[in-house]
């Protein structure tokens, strides 16, 4: 082999090598990306990709934070938190004797947990969304909430059906009422 070509097939397998590396790190930011937001939005990051597609799933979520962080959120005062506490309490009573009510009630109570925050609330899945950016981890469950209390108003659903969305309603209840500083989420 001449040099001529020793220095072409040198230069061929740096390029090669190059991209190859480069093919590498891309895969590697994508897979780190795509990690950091299942983190982040939990099942909810799936729920997106099935209903927009990978490529726009991200999109979409990054869209969704700087949403909500336009927001002007704020905690619930501790009066706020006592108040909707004892609201609760009473709805969590009322589910004995007429389960549907207290059903409705609770989603009721949590859109205005919600809209005293700050959040906006006119419209189901936007606010699904909205709380999806803090609260990926129970989306999930506040949606599966929400279908059971249609369904049953459908016919659909039964007791059982409502203490379950009552469970997944409660817990989205504690972590609304208990969270002090949404402006954390965003400091860090």
């Amino acid at each position: 082999m001449d040099t001529t070509t020793t220095l072409a097939v040198t230069v061929v397998v740096a390029i090669a090598v190059v991209v190859i590396v480069a093919i590498g790190i891309v895969a590697a930011v994508r897979r780190a990306r795509t990690a950091k937001l299942r983190g982040k939005f939990g099942s909810e990051y799936d729920r997106t990709v099935d209903e927009v597609g990978r490529p726009l799933a991200a999109a979409e979520l990054h869209e969704r934070e700087k949403r909500v962080g336009s927001l002007e959120l704020r905690p619930l005062q501790a009066g706020e938190r006592e108040r909707f506490s004892l609201a609760w309490r009473d709805i969590q009573a009322e589910f004995v004797d007429q389960p549907i009510a207290a059903a409705i009630r609770a989603d009721a109570l949590l859109s205005e947990i919600m809209a005293l925050r700050g959040y906006p609330v006119s419209d189901f899945d936007q606010r699904a969304a909205d709380l999806s950016v803090d609260h990926g981890k129970l989306i999930t469950n506040y949606r599966s909430a929400h279908e059971i209390t249609l369904r049953h108003g459908r016919g659909e659903a039964d007791t059982e059906d409502l203490r379950q969305a009552m469970i997944y309603d409660r817990d989205l209840f504690d972590e609304l009422v208990g969270e002090s500083a949404p402006a954390l989420r965003r400091a860090s």
